[in-house]
């Protein structure tokens, strides 16, 4: 009896699909990294809805397509040539991403001890400071890390908030201080800032209404329709009785 195939083979075989896909595909012969950049976005998005709606049979899927696009933006760059610096292999993707995991848990695979999670993520920001400061040295132009360097502004607003403050309290950075500073967006800053204070995720929790308002709308709008009412056509009054009713 032969020794089944161990867990992640087939991602050999995904990197070989893509290898041929590049040389005999027209659409896909042609992408680059910035042609493919609204993908990675829209695949990530696509998981995070399935995730969202419970339908975790589709996840595998999804999950997929992620996976199609770090392969494809690895056989972009393998195919740069030797000694260009933006030149890399999926294999080099995941020995980065494998370093930098038993870099940052040295209570697993370091032999460090730590008594419990929060001890955990001050080991982590602590080793992601000394990685920032260590990148700044290498860079060498003289600017000092900052514990914001790597945040992502390219990222959704409500992420963007939480990150942010995550980052600069768990860093030192008193928790009071995060709040409205008056300007534009400060309320919603804040109300970010107030969410997490509750052990809420933010981004999540927004979504998570967003859908309750939608779910709501549409039942308001479905009730009238029954009734032989075209919801374009109901006054703020008419609508407030069917918000109600769909709110029960």
């Amino acid at each position: 009896m032969t020794d089944p195939q161990p867990t992640g083979h087939r991602v050999l075989r995904l990197v070989e699909v893509m290898d041929t896909l590049r040389r005999e595909c027209p659409w896909d012969s042609s992408q680059t990294h910035e042609s493919l950049a609204k993908y990675l976005i829209q695949e990530a998005y696509e998981t995070l809805e399935t995730i969202e709606e419970g339908d975790l049979a589709s996840l595998r899927e999804e999950l997929g397509d992620v996976l199609l696009q770090v392969v494809f933006h690895a056989a972009v760059a393998a195919e740069r040539p030797e000694g260009d610096p933006a030149r890399f292999t999926v294999d080099d993707v995941a020995d980065a991403i494998i370093d930098k995991m038993t870099r940052r848990h040295p209570h697993v695979f370091g032999g460090a001890e730590v008594a419990g999670v929060d001890e955990v993520w001050a080991d982590w920001e602590a080793i992601k400071a000394a990685e920032r400061a260590a990148k700044a040295e290498a860079g060498g132009n003289g600017a000092k890390p900052s514990v914001l360097d790597g945040v992502p502004f390219a990222q959704p607003a409500v992420l963007l908030a939480h990150e942010l403050q995550r980052r600069a309290v768990r860093n030192g950075f008193p928790a009071e201080l995060v709040g409205d500073d008056g300007a534009e967006g400060g309320g919603l800053f804040a109300a970010v800032a107030a969410e997490g204070a509750r052990g809420r995720d933010a981004e999540t929790d927004l979504r998570a209404a967003s859908r309750r308002f939608d779910a709501r709308v549409r039942a308001a709008e479905e009730a009238a329709r029954a009734d032989g009412r075209e919801p374009r056509d109901l006054s703020a009054a008419e609508w407030r009785s069917y918000w109600d009713a769909a709110g029960v």
